[in-house]
């Protein structure tokens, strides 16, 4: 690659090298540092950038437009003022919000940018900045720390160069996983001089986003090793049970395939916004054809009428003589005027308005105590102020597994042994199974030296039969403690284990708790102690477990017997049983099903005695097999075959992966409110089929579960074609559902909406499908070839699991339902590996939970637990969104019914842009007289309060149709106003006209007709709002009559205390009786209309929110009595399940290293037994078997 000198633009990269602990010869490609930038604006940028981006939006610009004609006189018949104002205001306060959102990302770049690590500098370790490491630098790592950048290990505190990561940040697994340095690299141990003086050369692949796969060589003394990925460590992996590591960094910044991974940052905007964008070009058409109309008609006027009236009405020295061009230059002049006079129709307030109550609504979220979680002492955030309204519009929920739903803690909740089911707590007197509760007693551990205080059983059976030396029950738990690969390690005295799944730490943690506690192991033995006997026994071989095979087992030699432990998913364990024991077998399948009924995660165990002619024969083909150059993997299953039948059933485990609190009943109410639900996960398939089934996205009414697990395009292709045949065939012999999800107006009949169980029809539940896809599919799924039918099957199943995904496939889905479907979307998630996911959605939200806050950071909003979405979008979304369709339904209206009496005064004027109103009070019109009750209705109006609002979750349906602003809902408002406006001007006009006071005072003068039509839409504005208002607070009743109150003040102290040009006007009108019955007359013609219509509307079509306020009023006039609310499912329901409840979250490569020995730290102590060391075959496979141990102890 071409060496690329000096600071200009960074060439496009083929290929990356890199030569550690240079910088000079690193600086000269220009790769990115590790300065991580997630911020807008600078200082410097703020004001040019910030002002940029708002004169963008087109309302902003059409008044800089506006400003712009105000100042040129000969068309100016209002002042700029009348603009400015508004405008610098709307301005100002946007940039107040950009800069203040701005600050915050800021501050989370600094926090990451400013954390310590250790670099090597001239042989010596100094500590620097992490934005201050660069490409080619050797950093050290230490336990339990961030890595800081994607770095190729070179030495590690653990033998063989092996080091142990979680990388929870990337994909979501909290499992442990294994790195390997090269044996050449390893051997500079932590010597800083020389890994100071290490001066490698890394040619490797460009900066991608794939977190499996890296490619690369390392030229080293004159010789070329290979680099994969089992030697990268990436930034947001955590170092686990590795004292310390070094490394050097090969990607920095935002070249790390985390930051590859997080997606772009997408300027996100409402709905609402866009359809406002629509609306104001449509209501700028609608001003110009009035500006027209007006042109027209003013030269009409002046051509035939006004040319005569020179000597009272003199036309300006611009204007010619000539009649019909005078005529033309003054009907020009006037189209300007009137764009002007007319402008207010476009309010410059709505945009103020809206970010206010935006604003406010934040903070309502901010504030709820029903979202703060007491145990972390986290309240829920909105961390932007934009995007309230969408959350009552969401249709997809597209969420993460492994922290969001799930705890990610395993625990061990119920076994079978013998026929046997333990952990069930039944009621003496009724025999009834009851329900754990916080307040139930747990079993007392505190007999057991080893036992662990956070590990809790509820049934004391189990116990007691492990005192009575049953010898089924010991033989269970014996299997827990020797058959895995767990490896236990001291720390403060303490006995601690470092698992690869949280699954077999579980049952591990188990058997210890029950006596049976796994001590120490070496390369070829395990030790336990059994009740505070040690026993040891001689490892012979670990068969591994992997997908394929869905089992694990171990073969042991005590006392010279020779026994095979195995553990794995029911449907392979029963398999390879005896044919005896039918009884028992039976009645362990019926607990399993049990168990899978109840969500829980199985796994059957079975032993096996052998004997040593079986056994050493069988040992020579295994080895044979393992040093296979060919089909190794085909071969060695075909030997584990062999061994692993005929097997004893001992009983079977059930593991709680325990959902977080209301999991299940948010996604109940979610799916009940219309919302279709997606679980994108990184793992395996039959761990996140489990959860679905405890979580009841999927259930066993469903009539099929489909499963694409196809590796090729072809095969994906065939599958999904039979899913949609299958699909299509059953719903042409279905009875149609008995409501429609899409009606929001129900008939009179269907009452059982009422029931909150009952929304959608029975029939829909137990005639749903489910669709689980695989990640290789997924590729194949979202060609461009194949989208379509996955989106057709899948947007027919009620619920979609996807695993073993990576993070920009799960961006990839939500573009996909964002682009095909035009649905508004919501991500959830809790890691890094969620970050693309959640910038991909219309809305994300990060739960601030196990790992780490790159997913709250990139979020819009953040919540401490899952079931915090459901308040978020059925009361806060619903909330927000049927407060600003209200607000904008009332908004239009008002301008309207104002702007449009400028038009018909026009009629009366000859055309001349005369003003009907005082301009002071167009100035301020918006911005006092109506803006605070519009404001408060804004931010505290509800239909049903919030305890309605989640027991009828269809009150959120209207939201995904878009059925309370719309552009009819907006026309009704648009004519509402003009019938107003129409209404507000003739009558006062029709009084006024040649109106004489009982006194002989003239009163037809224009300042007391525009004073008179001012005060009157005031009081028919509010008397409006009055009646759009749902729900009174006391900001409602101080904005409302204070608004009334302060409009009457406000005139008076314009018009006597500062002298403006209409005093008097007003109190000499109000002297008069004719001003109260035209006050009066006008009021009642607006108001009984609109009195009317509602009261029609709610008696005869009735909404559901009507029918659900009724019931609200009814509820509180009975003296708030509590009200049977029918339950949602309970997060446990007893139900047999035919399924297998099989999930182990494991996978191969542990057996091999265990017993190869380089997993070790020590070598195994001689312990009175000289055991044989087996050798490690290069060619992988489990450990060779050799001789025969001398003696056992």
């Amino acid at each position: 690659m071409a060496a690329h000198v000096g600071p200009g633009p960074r060439p496009e990269e083929t290929e990356r090298r890199i030569r550690a602990n240079d910088r000079e010869y690193n600086s000269q490609f220009n790769y990115a540092n590790n300065y991580i930038k997630t911020s807008k604006y600078t200082v410097l940028t703020f004001l040019p950038l910030n002002l940029f981006e708002q004169f963008q939006r087109l309302a902003n610009f059409y008044f800089l437009c506006l400003l712009v004609l105000q100042l040129i006189p000969a068309i100016s018949s209002l002042t700029w003022v009348t603009t400015a104002v508004p405008l610098i205001g709307v301005l100002l306060l946007t940039a107040i919000k950009d800069a203040y959102d701005d600050y915050q990302r800021h501050t989370s770049d600094s926090q990451v940018n400013t954390r310590l690590s250790k670099v090597l500098r001239g042989g010596r370790l100094a500590e620097e900045r992490w934005a201050e490491v660069q490409v080619g630098d050797v950093i050290r790592m230490e336990n339990d720390q961030f890595v800081a950048a994607d770095v190729l290990l070179l030495s590690t505190s653990e033998p063989n160069g092996l080091c142990f990561i979680e990388t929870a940040e990337l994909d979501g697994e909290t499992n442990l996983k294994c790195r390997q340095c090269l044996p050449e690299t390893a051997e500079m141990g932590q010597n800083d001089s020389l890994l100071g003086t290490f001066d490698g050369e890394i040619a490797c692949e460009t900066p991608n986003n794939l977190l499996n796969k890296f490619e690369g060589a390392l030229a080293w003394k004159q010789k070329r090793f290979p680099l994969d990925n089992d030697k990268i460590l990436l930034r947001g992996c955590i170092l686990r049970n590795t004292q310390w590591c070094y490394g050097v960094v090969i990607f920095a910044g935002k070249d790390t395939k985390l930051m590859q991974n997080s997606g772009k940052t997408k300027f996100k905007r409402t709905s609402i916004d866009r359809l406002l964008n629509f609306i104001i070009i449509g209501i700028v058409f609608f001003l110009l054809s009035m500006c027209l109309f007006c042109m027209i008609a003013c030269g009409i006027w002046e051509t035939l009428t006004g040319q005569y009236f020179q000597v009272y009405l003199p036309w300006d020295k611009l204007v010619p003589s000539e009649p019909l061009g005078g005529a033309t230059v003054i009907a020009l002049l006037v189209f300007f005027s009137y764009a002007i006079v007319l402008n207010t129709v476009v309010p410059i307030s709505l945009y103020v308005s809206v970010e206010v109550i935006r604003f406010a609504q934040s903070f309502l979220i901010n504030w709820d105590e029903k979202m703060y979680y007491e145990k972390t002492g986290t309240a829920a955030k909105a961390r932007t102020t934009t995007l309230n309204e969408e959350l009552g519009q969401i249709e997809y929920v597209f969420s993460d597994k492994t922290g969001t739903l799930t705890q990610n803690i395993m625990t061990f909740n119920k076994c079978s042994i013998a026929g046997k089911v333990y952990g069930d707590i039944i009621d003496e007197t009724t025999n009834e199974i009851l329900e754990v509760t916080e307040n139930t007693p747990t079993v007392d551990f505190s007999g057991n030296p080893n036992y662990e205080p956070d590990f809790k059983f509820y049934d004391g059976t189990l116990l007691d039969a492990v005192r009575q030396n049953n010898t089924d029950v010991h033989n269970f738990f014996r299997l827990l403690a020797l058959c895995h690969t767990v490896m236990p390690e001291e720390r403060n005295n303490k006995l601690e284990y470092q698992a690869q799944s949280p699954d077999e730490s579980a049952l591990v943690s188990a058997a210890r708790n029950f006596g049976f506690v796994f001590k120490e192991r070496s390369p070829n033995s395990i030790t336990i102690e059994v009740n505070g006997q040690k026993e040891m026994y001689e490892l012979l071989c670990i068969l591994d477990f992997n997908n394929v095979r869905k089992r694990m087992s171990v073969i042991l030699r005590r006392k010279g017997q020779l026994r095979l432990y195995c553990k794995g998913a029911d449907n392979v364990i029963y398999e390879r049983l005896k044919e005896d024991r039918g009884d028992m077998k039976s009645k362990t399948q019926e607990h399993l099903n049990k168990f899978a009924g109840e969500g829980l995660r199985t796994l059957c165990l079975a032993v096996r005695d052998l004997d040593e002619v079986f056994f050493n024969n069988w040992k020579h083909r295994h080895q044979e097999a393992a040093l296979s150059l060919q089909n190794r993997d085909e071969k060695l299953d075909a030997i584990y075959e062999e061994i692993e039948r005929d097997m004893t059933l001992l009983g079977a485990t059930a593991i709680e992966d325990k959902l977080q609190d209301g999991v299940p009943q948010t996604i109940a109410n979610l799916a009940l409110a219309g919302i279709k639900i997606w679980v994108l996960t990184g793992d395996k398939q039959e761990t996140a089929i489990n959860i679905g089934y405890s979580c009841q996205l999927l259930t066993d009414e469903m009539i099929d579960i489909f499963i694409i697990d196809a590796s090729t395009f072809e095969e994906v292709e065939s599958q999904l074609v039979k899913y949609r045949e299958s699909i299509r065939s059953v719903s042409n012999h279905q009875v149609p559902t008995a409501v429609s999800i899409v009606t929001f107006r129900w008939d009179q009949h269907s009452e059982s909406e009422y029931q909150r169980g009952q929304s959608i029809d029975d029939s829909e539940n137990g005639g749903s499908f489910a669709l689980v896809i695989n990640g290789h599919s997924l590729v194949h799924a979202l060609h461009p070839q194949l989208e379509k039918l996955f989106l057709d099957v899948a947007s027919q199943c009620k619920s979609v699991i996807c695993c073993r995904v990576t993070p920009l496939q799960k961006a990839m889905v939500v573009e996909l339902i964002k682009k095909n479907k035009k649905a508004r979307t919501l991500a959830i998630g809790d890691g890094a590996n969620d970050v693309s996911m959640i910038k991909a959605a219309h809305i994300g939200v990060g739960v601030s939970g196990q790992e780490g806050m790159q997913a709250v950071l990139a979020s819009d909003y953040s919540i401490a637990q899952f079931r915090f979405l459901e308040r978020l979008l059925l009361v806060h979304g619903r909330w927000s969104y049927y407060r600003m369709c209200k607000f904008l339904r009332y908004f239009f209206y008002k301008n309207f019914a104002f702007t449009l009496c400028h038009f018909w005064f026009a009629f009366f004027c000859g055309f001349s842009a005369q003003t009907v109103f005082d301009p002071f009070f167009i100035s301020v019109y918006n911005l006092f007289y109506t803006s605070c009750p519009v404001l408060a209705l804004g931010i505290f109006d509800q239909d049903v309060n919030d305890r309605y609002s989640i027991m009828y979750p269809r009150l959120y349906s209207p939201g995904h149709f878009d059925l309370l602003f719309n552009k009819k809902e907006f026309l009704r408002s648009a004519l509402h106003g003009f019938f107003t406006s129409c209404v507000l001007f003739l009558i006062p006009y029709g009084t006024y006209k040649d109106g004489v006071s009982p006194k002989g005072h003239v009163l037809s003068d224009h300042m007391l007709l525009g004073s008179v039509v001012a005060t009157i839409l005031v009081i028919v504005v509010t008397a409006q709002i009055a009646m759009d208002t749902s729900y009174w607070t006391m900001f409602n009743h101080v904005t409302v009559w204070g608004s009334l109150t302060f409009y009457f003040a406000l005139q008076f102290f314009y018009n006597f205390v500062i002298h403006g040009a209409y005093v008097g006007s007003l109190s000499k009108a109000m002297s008069e009786a004719t001003f109260w019955f035209t006050t009066v007359l006008t009021v009642t013609v607006l108001m009984i209309p609109v009195l009317a219509w509602r009261f029609y509307f709610v008696d005869v079509k009735p909404t559901l929110s009507d029918r659900v306020r009724l019931k609200q009023r009814l509820a509180q006039l009975r003296s708030r009595q509590s009200q049977d609310v029918l339950r949602t499912p309970s997060a446990r329901r007893t139900r047999r399940s035919i399924r297998s409840g099989y999930a182990f979250a494991h996978q191969e490569g542990f057996g091999r290293l265990i017993t190869s020995g380089k997993i070790m730290r020590k070598l195994p102590r001689s312990n009175g037994g000289d055991f044989f060391f087996p050798s490690f075959s290069n060619h992988g496979g489990p450990s060779n078997l050799g001789g025969v141990p001398t003696h056992m102890e």
